[in-house]
């Protein structure tokens, strides 16, 4: 056997000796004015903690699942799918069942003013009805588990622009302090899932089988595609989740920015990929949105759908109480007044979209919570279910915990208000001493909460930003700290 050459085996070795010194390099962090525990030096979540996150996620919807089978068979049930917080005339149970009867008698179930949900609903209830319970149950872990996998995909991305934006060296050197790190981001995802399933409004929703739980496991699945970066079920989910209640129309614009963004195009409205890229995005959205109404046409044989569903929607006729700010409003307002304020209302959700798009471009993300806020908060008819959805991306936003100015005040609205709800409808209508301007004052400050809860995470996450750019502590041009103004 001959040996090989000398420098054959020279050339061997510096190779060997020249890799562990790249591995070296790769291990050590490429920022020297960042502390030990700097995101960087970290690994990344491998398969093992994949695996042992998946304990805690089964045993959390283990324990959503018991409490919400409990709760069907307790005598509460019946109680909580009356509440008007829980149900509105557009997602009661009762009228599904109602809508069904009518269907089942070959009668229209449109043809009264009872029910105002979409034709794929009642037709797929028609195959369901007798497994409702669990229908609602494996809606609520749906959203749960989309959320789980939101989270994941979102922290990914945040890992991978802080990398990129330390390694090019944009923070100043007194706010590494902000930088997020993967172990703090480790159970984000997790607590966005128990922030769902285990929180009390979700829980009513389910066991009031209010469609809202559909509605809200529909944009579940429109977020995981988003960020996932599929384009054509980004579309279809959108447009299924705007056939459903029309308002999520408005997240249209966060989707094609995260696309966009995933996409490395460019978001600038005089390149032609731009363009190209909304009108793909376009086409399947409203192709999807079209073949949904034609569906729901061949089943009904009649388009009645259209102002049962979407014009109820729009018009508000229905003056029933919820949790909204139209009911009341309406209910004094003068006839011949009643078109322009009812325009002013309805365009309230979409006419922050352009703005909020143009501001917050760089961060879709955070745009899409924005917008389901603002959904929640000033559609027709909304009600607990809808504020669940949005509060699930709380935990997403931990980090911003020390700018938030109003957490106190607001928690404390909130369940204030969560408390006084029942009370006061009970004053109102059972007992008869009270009326309904304190049903209306306790909606109207559950309202401005959420207002106060939306405005201060926008200034939050808007001040983190600032001292991402500018320093965690800037000055003045004499040298005196500088104060930070939100104009």
């Amino acid at each position: 056997m001959t040996l090989p050459h000398s420098r054959t085996v020279k050339f061997v070795v510096n190779v060997f000796l020249n890799l562990k010194k790249v591995r070296a390099r790769a291990c050590v962090c490429v920022h020297e004015r960042l502390p030990s525990t700097d995101f960087i030096s970290q690994r990344a979540p491998c398969i093992g903690a994949n695996a042992k996150m998946a304990a805690p996620l089964t045993l959390l919807l283990i324990v959503a699942v018991t409490i919400r089978a409990a709760l069907f068979r307790s005598t509460f049930a019946y109680w909580i799918a009356e509440r008007v917080e829980v149900v509105s005339p557009l997602t009661a149970w009762k009228r599904v069942v109602e809508g069904l009867a009518l269907l089942d008698l070959g009668v229209s179930p449109y043809a009264g003013d009872v029910f105002h949900e979409t034709p794929l609903i009642i037709y797929f209830f028609h195959f369901l009805v007798d497994y409702a319970e669990i229908t609602f149950i494996l809606a609520d872990i749906i959203v749960a588990v989309a959320f789980y996998y939101v989270v994941k995909e979102y922290n990914k991305q945040v890992f991978r622009k802080q990398k990129f934006a330390l390694e090019a060296d944009r923070y100043p050197a007194d706010c590494h302090e902000l930088v997020r790190t993967p172990k703090e981001m480790y159970y984000i995802p997790l607590k966005a899932a128990l922030f769902y399933l285990l929180n009390p409004f979700t829980v009513l929703s389910c066991v009031a089988k209010s469609t809202c739980c559909l509605n809200n496991a529909v944009v579940s699945l429109f977020l995981l595609a988003t960020v996932k970066g599929n384009m054509l079920l980004s579309a279809i989910f959108l447009a299924l989740a705007t056939y459903q209640s029309l308002y999520p129309l408005t997240l249209c614009v966060g989707a094609l920015l995260y696309l966009m963004q995933r996409q490395f195009i460019p978001i600038n409205a005089y390149r032609l990929s731009f363009w190209w890229f909304v009108a793909q995005y376009a086409f399947m959205y409203l192709g999807s949105l079209l073949v949904m109404v034609a569906l729901s046409f061949f089943l009904l044989g009649s388009w009645d759908f259209l102002p049962s569903v979407y014009g109820f929607i729009l018009s508000v006729p229905d003056l029933t109480p919820n949790i909204g700010l139209f009911w009341y409003f309406f209910a004094e307002m003068f006839e011949h007044f009643r078109l322009f304020f009812l325009c002013v209302f309805q365009i309230n959700i979409f006419v922050y979209t352009v703005p909020l798009a143009i501001k917050l471009r760089e961060h879709p993300i955070f745009l899409i919570f924005m917008q389901l806020a603002i959904i929640s908060i000033f559609k027709s008819y909304p009600t607990v279910g809808d504020i669940a959805l949005y509060m699930a991306f709380l935990p997403i936003w931990s980090h911003l915990a020390r700018f938030l100015r109003n957490v106190f005040l607001v928690s404390c609205m909130l369940l204030m208000c969560s408390a006084l709800f029942p009370v006061l409808w009970h004053l109102w209508i059972n007992a008869g001493s009270a009326n309904a301007n304190f049903y209306f004052a306790i909606t109207l400050v559950f309202n401005i909460a959420q207002m106060l809860l939306v405005s201060d995470y926008f200034y939050a996450f808007l001040r983190r930003e600032h001292h991402l750019v500018h320093g965690l502590y800037p000055k003045k041009k004499d040298g005196s700290e500088a104060t930070l103004v939100l104009k």
